[in-house]
């Protein structure tokens, strides 16, 4: 009985802590430059992730292009939908 419940909590476990989620992906966006520094343009995301272009020539408003990496749980929002479900579960 006590490994039937062990390998259940595993189970949950690694649908709920997805390890795919937090593996680090590529992406390629538009972001909107929002400071220029020494080591090149700071700009922003559309998922809100601080990006840092190296080789920029670009002013503060203007849109580049980007390569970054992040969790894939910052594009796929599959945390954001558990803790909405969990709003709907709470009293």
């Amino acid at each position: 009985m006590l490994g039937l419940v062990g390998v259940g909590t595993a189970v949950i476990l690694t649908l709920l802590l997805a390890p795919w989620n937090w593996m680090p992906t590529e992406y390629a966006e538009e972001i909107t430059v929002i400071a220029v520094t020494d080591y090149g343009c700071v700009g922003e995301s559309q998922v809100g992730n601080s990006v840092v272009v190296s080789d920029c020539s670009a002013s503060v408003g203007d849109v580049i292009s980007a390569q970054f990496y992040a969790p894939a749980s910052d594009k796929n929002g599959y945390y954001d939908r558990i803790y909405e479900k969990l709003a709907v579960v709470e009293p």
